[in-house]
């Protein structure tokens, strides 16, 4: 029951659907009837369907008949009339075709003199057109045309330029054409080669003046000091500020009297570029050859040297292509690097000064190079970055200098590299670069220069006093007397008095060293020149150096030669004469250093020299090593003495030795006569006294030596083996 219950619902709801698609197809367009019949295939009914549909196309077919019936008599009538309105449309279509044919006939000039001319007009305004059309793509063609040429000269600047005007105002007008695409699509890469082409030309520039920046510096450094030379090196500021607008010519002046060139402007060269039709110049490379110019006395400045057109003309490119900040961070990455490269020494170039120079050079042409970048450019680098990049080179430059000076021992090299600072800190304070540190560290320097002067006089005073024969100058003539007088402040009436030939009381030494005493001065001077010190500091400086000398160097070298071993009495005797000389001589070093310093000893804090101790210190010491000397030829004449002591007469007659010994005294005290009285006096008492000590102890082991022997021959003992108690009690 239930089955049959659902099968006859289903019967239903599928009649209902059949009837809602046979309202469907017939009230619905014959077009969109394909989506009704397709829902019918799709379901499982179709038989059904179509019976339905054969029993209503069956009910529409009769009340079709019916309504035919219906009407049938007036359709009857209908035609009746149609055949009898036939005959006069016959008629009537007779008598216009009779009409068309004679117009055709009288119109057929007209026809064709009208179709002549509109073909006429249709000419004319296609040529009208196309003239306008023309008019509007000639200047774009144009432009293109001029793009390509300046592109093939590698004018790329101009090129630039007409490649703006051709986007904004010219493809605008023409964009509808294809060949106008065209050119649309390659204006990136038009942009994009300028690009790539302007950043190779900067590429050679920054290479080239790498390669060239000593050749720069150098310029600059021998111009530097120069102030009108050193005002066309540097690009004035206010001038700088009114080259901000790169599409401004600004010519600047030449100076009044100067023989030098006027600078180009930072963008002078992009708008007559434009106006050029030239290709670009080899010189865009960034160095100029200077080497042709027809003045021969003109000297070219650093900046005449640098052609920095490639930099200008990539800022603007880039910055017209809206890609300035980074072509800056570009630009000053890769000077950077290079600064690095700069400011890293070679290994030896300590050696020579050329080393020194060649480095000082590329620093000097990488900061002049910078600092004209800084003012004929807007914001390309800034004072922060040149100060940043000083700050570097100035830590690097000082610690190299440190390293690198400490290796060298010769002092004219260390002067010579004094004189290379102080023109590089002056030709960089010239740009405006603070300098104070060179100075700080030329101080430094100036110790180590004071230590190489005192080895190279230690030297010198070594090679004067083993060279020295250690006694009295002769003198001949009045000639070599006031020679000899001009070398060392000496005076004496009474050796003035004397005829010639006679002698001075010291040796060669004195004047030699007196003088080089003064040259050492000299030397400490040249080092202080140009230093900015004050005459003060100068002075305290070259006395304190001078102190040095006197007591470490000086000293030294007489300490060595009073302490030789085969040193004799006469030399010691010499050298106590020549250092009473040296010594009244300080004070004469004293006014030599006034007068070239200008500082007045009774200034306060004025340092003393120190060389009067000197030389009584080595005085002193002489006198030590003649005290010593004389006993120890007194102990040997002694020792060699062989006496027989136990001889029964010995007479009047004194002994050989003793002799020798008397005379060895009596030629030794004679040459003490030109000792001071003092000396002479004390010198003789401790000999005396030595010797009276000498023959004290020699007696008394005499008279031991006899008494032991006695006693031994008394008893008939072996003296052999009594020769040690013998010594025990000789002790």
């Amino acid at each position: 029951m239930e089955r049959g219950k659902m099968a006859e619902a289903e019967s239903l709801e599928t009649a209902a659907e059949h009837e809602r698609i046979l309202r469907e197809i017939e009230s619905t367009d014959t077009a969109c009837i394909g989506p009704t019949l397709r829902s019918v295939y799709d379901g499982e009914e179709h038989g059904r369907f179509m019976e339905k549909l054969e029993t209503r196309i069956r009910n529409h077919d009769r009340e079709i008949e019916k309504m035919c019936n219906f009407h049938y008599q007036g359709f009857v009538d209908s035609i009746t009339e149609l055949l009898k309105v036939r005959g006069e449309a016959q008629k009537l279509k007779n008598q216009v075709t009779d009409t068309n044919r004679k117009l055709q006939h009288e119109g057929k000039e007209l026809v064709i003199a009208m179709e002549e001319l509109k073909q006429c007009r249709l000419q004319q305004r296609n040529i009208s057109a196309t003239v306008d059309k023309l008019m509007l793509c000639l200047p774009v063609l144009e432009m293109y045309s001029k793009l390509r040429d300046q592109m093939k000269t590698k004018r790329h600047y101009p090129a630039l330029k007409t490649l703006e005007h051709l986007e904004h105002t010219y493809l605008p007008q023409v964009s509808h054409y294809r060949f106008c695409k065209v050119m649309v699509d390659n204006i990136p890469k038009l942009r994009e080669e300028i690009k790539d082409v302007s950043m190779s030309d900067l590429k050679d520039f920054l290479e080239s003046i790498r390669k060239h920046s000593d050749k720069i510096g150098e310029t600059a450094m021998k111009q530097g000091n120069d102030p009108y030379v050193a005002e066309d090196l540097v690009c004035p500021r206010e001038e700088a500020q009114q080259q901000r607008n790169l599409d401004n010519i600004i010519f600047q002046q030449p100076r009044i009297g100067s023989k030098r060139k006027p600078k180009k402007d930072a963008y002078t060269i992009f708008d007559t570029e434009i106006g050029s039709t030239s290709p670009k110049s080899e010189q865009d490379s960034g160095i100029l050859d200077v080497e042709d110019e027809e003045d021969d006395e003109e000297v070219p400045g650093a900046q005449d040297l640098v052609d920095f057109s490639p930099v200008y003309r990539c800022l603007h490119i880039y910055s017209v292509l809206g890609a300035r900040e980074t072509f800056e961070n570009y630009y000053r990455k890769q000077r950077r690097k290079q600064a690095r490269l700069v400011l890293q020494p070679p290994s030896n170039m300590h050696e020579t000064l050329d080393g020194y120079r060649k480095y000082f050079n590329q620093i000097v042409g990488f900061f002049v190079v910078e600092d004209h970048i800084l003012h004929t450019t807007q914001g390309l680098v800034n004072r922060a970055y040149i100060d940043e990049l000083w700050e570097m080179a100035l830590s690097k430059t000082i610690a190299a200098l440190r390293t690198h000076s400490s290796y060298c021992s010769d002092p004219n090299l260390v002067l010579d590299l004094k004189n290379l600072i102080v023109l590089f800190a002056d030709t960089l304070q010239v740009y405006g670069f603070p300098v104070n540190q060179l100075f700080d560290m030329l101080l430094e320097i100036r110790d180590q220069y004071s230590e190489t002067l005192l080895k190279k006089w230690s030297g010198i005073f070594r090679n004067i006093l083993d060279s020295d024969n250690y006694s009295p100058i002769p003198v001949t003539s009045e000639e070599i007397y006031k020679k000899v007088v001009g070398q060392f402040p000496f005076q004496d009436t009474e050796l003035e008095k004397q005829p010639f030939p006679k002698k001075f009381p010291f040796s060669e030494f004195v004047p030699k060293v007196y003088n080089q005493i003064k040259e050492f001065i000299y030397a400490c001077l040249k080092f202080s020149e140009d230093l900015h010190l004050s005459s003060t500091e100068v002075d305290d400086m070259i006395r304190k150096s001078t102190n040095l000398l006197l007591t470490r160097t000086l000293s030294s070298s007489l300490q060595n030669v009073i302490k030789r071993k085969n040193i004799g009495l006469t030399e010691l005797v010499q050298i106590i004469i020549n250092t009473t000389h040296l010594e009244k001589s300080c004070k004469y070093l004293e006014e030599f250093i006034t007068n070239i310093t200008n500082v007045l000893p009774e200034t306060v804090h004025t340092t003393k020299l120190y060389g009067t101790t000197t030389f009584k210190d080595a005085r002193h010491a002489a006198e030590e090593e003649i005290y010593t000397n004389l006993n120890q030829k007194i102990d040997q004449f002694l020792q060699l003495a062989d006496y027989d002591w136990m001889t029964g007469d010995l007479g009047n007659k004194a002994s050989d030795y003793l002799v020798d010994l008397i005379a060895f005294l009596r030629s030794t005290f004679a040459v003490f006569t030109h000792l001071p009285g003092k000396v002479a006096q004390t010198a003789c008492m401790s000999a005396c006294k030595h010797l009276a000590t000498s023959l004290m102890q020699l007696l008394l082991e005499a008279e031991v030596r006899q008494l032991t022997l006695g006693a031994l021959q008394q008893f008939n003992l072996d003296v052999r083996e009594c020769e040690r108690p013998i010594a025990f009690c000789t002790e």
